[in-house]
């Protein structure tokens, strides 16, 4: 916040509005008097006023930070916003680049006091300082050295009148006041100081003064960015710049990925910590699970890496379906649940027909302080804040992140995953939301693809191993908000049914990774192709890997390549981007889509 008096109060306030995202501790810089000065103060916001309270701080120029640990325990020294004595930054997201870039500037004399990934930015711009560059020039030279998704911000001792923000993948927004300026994480935040906000796009970076802002993208080429009037409430979750709380909650996803995966996992040391789930994994032999909707997708993926990585036979059914079955149940063993809102009826039922069966309860909600969570034994949180689509996206890919950290947990403890296993998986979760907003920046081409598909009637999504539950996931978000008829199957399956519904007016989209089943899958293609089906494949392959002719008006641009591990959660995001577009060129109401409900608390 660029301010015309005392800002401390004013990003207080702000990072009040903020709470929903989670916090761990807080903390506020500011320049006073050219010099840079900061309290910080671990656990809820409170703490952090008192603090102010008992030693104020009186700079017109300050940033505030609530964090949610990511590296590092939560504790205050490593508590942002970070300082030395010539640059103070605040960070959202994960810097992957960051071990080896403390390692470059540890060998320059440079000496971390925290477990941060978020140090390694205030030592690097600090080193080009050094180095005798102005401030402007050492940010964006820094900025181009990191490799992840990261939202930033950053003021200097020394400079009354001057803040910079930059954005890859997590949100960022500049306010527009009279003689002020301010840089948020969510226009909520900013509601009670202005209406006028501009948005920074991937990529950009944005250098404040009380008189404007300049953008300039990542290879430091000037652009405009056209401010708007925001109807943020200072009370309330906002669409921001886009049109639907969809398209908001589908850009989150590089954000709240990043968040849930903090809770379990130590991105420094490479390890996941899972909560005490009562009970001793090694003497598991299965585990029961059940959800409904999307959240029973997230836990079909769920099994694939359960049984894969930790050894554990998984028996997953839906809810309704299961608390009428009754299945005979070990006694002592572990029922995983999964609900965004934990109110879910039938979940909820099934959960208490296990507990009554000498279960031990395990939880996966968004909302802790839900019926679900609270009878449950043991809770592992998502944490994608509210979401109000009523088509689940955020939570979805949460609850795929929590599903693979139980997964490393529990390889871990069964001892059916090796140290160097675990740090490998890890690794590919912490490139995640890098390559989830790649996916987003190619949202264009996927707007166009769905021109086509809104044209159709009927269509079919086909995936193998893990990718058959997005294929069932992808087939329900289209029908749930376009209202067009599609099915999910396993690939496998095609000559044993499906296939004879394929012909030139049935598109057919394709979830096919690279990975050890692509040349399965290929042969799938190629059995749709000799039939006419037209074919939209999701894939980091060229089209010329598919091995019969692609209609390129149907081609989504290459998803990124990622470890095999990951894909579930990096594929889900083309999927949702599908079904929206599609959905929004129909003109049917995206966010609350006809006869559905977000929560379903009755059966």
């Amino acid at each position: 916040m660029l301010g015309k008096d005392a800002v401390a109060g004013g990003l207080v306030d702000a990072l009040r509005r903020l709470e929903y995202r989670g916090y761990d501790s807080a903390g506020v810089a500011t320049v006073e008097n050219g010099r840079l000065d900061r309290r910080r103060a671990e656990g809820k916001l409170r703490n952090l006023e008192m603090r102010l309270a008992s030693h104020p701080l009186k700079g017109r120029t300050g940033l505030g930070h609530t964090r949610w640990a990511t590296h590092g325990k939560p504790v205050e020294h490593n508590a942002h916003p970070h300082m030395n004595g010539r640059v103070a930054v605040v960070h959202n997201g994960i810097i992957e680049n960051f071990q080896e870039l403390k390692e470059e500037l540890t060998a320059k004399g440079h000496r971390f006091e925290t477990e941060t990934d978020t140090e390694t930015v205030l030592h690097l711009v600090s080193d080009y300082l050094d180095q005798g560059l102005v401030p402007v020039e050492a940010a964006k030279r820094a900025l181009r050295r990191l490799r992840g998704a990261f939202a930033l911000g950053l003021i200097f001792a020394g400079e009354d009148n001057l803040m910079i923000g930059a954005r890859q993948g997590p949100p960022l927004a500049i306010g527009h006041g009279n003689g002020e300026m301010y840089l948020g994480s969510d226009a909520i935040a900013l509601a009670p100081f202005t209406d006028t906000i501009t948005y920074l796009e991937d990529g950009d970076c944005a250098v404040l003064s009380r008189e404007g802002a300049q953008f300039f993208r990542s290879d430091g080429s000037s652009v405009e960015r056209v401010p708007i009037k925001s109807v943020a409430s200072s009370l309330l979750v906002d669409k921001g710049n886009f049109r639907h709380f969809m398209a908001k909650e589908i850009h989150e996803q590089p954000e709240v990925i990043g968040h849930t995966l903090a809770n379990y996992v130590d991105f420094a040391n490479r390890t996941v910590t899972l909560p005490n789930l009562g009970i001793d994994p090694a003497k598991l032999d299965s585990i029961a699970m059940s959800a409904c909707g999307t959240a029973y997708f997230a836990g079909l993926v769920g099994k694939y890496w359960l049984e894969r990585y930790a050894r554990l036979p998984v028996e997953i059914d839906i809810a309704s379906e299961f608390r009428y079955r009754e299945p005979p149940l070990k006694s002592g063993g572990l029922a995983v649940f999964i609900s965004q809102s934990g109110e879910t009826a039938d979940t909820l039922a099934t959960l208490r027909y296990c507990k009554a069966q000498a279960q031990r309860i395990a939880a996966i909600v968004n909302v802790r302080t839900s019926t679900i969570a609270r009878e449950a034994d043991a809770v592992l949180p998502t944490l994608a804040g509210p979401e109000i689509g009523v088509a689940s996206t955020k939570a979805f890919t949460s609850q795929l992140a929590v599903l693979a950290c139980l997964a490393i947990g529990l390889g871990r403890a069964r001892g059916t995953l090796s140290a160097a296993q675990e740090a490998e998986l890890v690794k590919a979760l912490g490139e995640l939301p890098r390559h989830i907003a790649t996916v987003l920046r190619g949202e264009a081409r996927y707007e166009t693809l769905a021109h086509q598909l809104a044209k159709a009637q009927d269509v079919l999504y086909l995936g193998r191993g893990a990718s058959y539950p997005l294929a069932l996931e992808g087939a329900l978000k289209l029908k749930e908000i376009s209202y067009i008829h599609a099915e999910g199957y396993a690939a496998g399956e095609l000559k044993h049914g499906p296939i004879a519904l394929i012909d030139e007016k049935v598109p057919v989209i394709v979830v096919a990774p690279e990975d050890e089943l692509f040349e399965k899958t290929v042969s799938n293609l190629q059995e749709v192709a000799a039939r006419g089906g037209r074919i939209i494949l999701l894939s980091s392959a060229a089209p010329d890997r598919a091995g019969c002719p692609l209609d390129m008006d149907l081609q989504a641009p290459p998803v990124p390549a990622a470890h095999a591990f990951t894909n579930p959660l990096l594929y889900a995001v083309p999927v949702q981007l599908i079904a929206y577009h599609t959905a929004v060129f129909m003109g049917t109401d995206v966010d609350q889509p006809r006869n559905l409900a977000k929560s379903v608390t009755v059966e």
